[in-house]
């Protein structure tokens, strides 16, 4: 099995069930990977996705049109929207 352990500087611990371990030592040995190698790839496959999906979306053209509506649409006048925007940010000083 290859095994890339150059630059590695963290360790992470984890404790799982035997089948869940017996699962991922199949996969990994089918992979030709070592099972640290295959479990990091995998973490780090789905951190990847889950933070894509909270950053990145996609629209159809009509769904665009829709969206560029929206955005481009004024904003009602508001009182709780005047008021969010005339506090002051908690990373603001006081004194402003």
């Amino acid at each position: 099995m290859a095994s890339t352990t150059a630059n590695r500087e963290t360790t992470i611990n984890l404790r799982a069930p035997g089948a869940q371990r017996a699962l991922i030592d199949q996969a990994a040995h089918l992979a030709g990977k070592s099972r640290t190698d295959f479990m990091l790839e995998a973490a780090c496959e789905k951190a990847q996705r889950l933070l894509l999906d909270r950053t990145v979306f996609a629209l159809d053209a009509a769904g665009f049109q829709r969206f560029t509506e929206l955005l481009d649409a004024p904003l009602d006048e508001r009182a709780a929207l005047t008021r969010l925007l005339s506090r002051r940010a908690a990373w603001e000083p006081a004194d402003k």
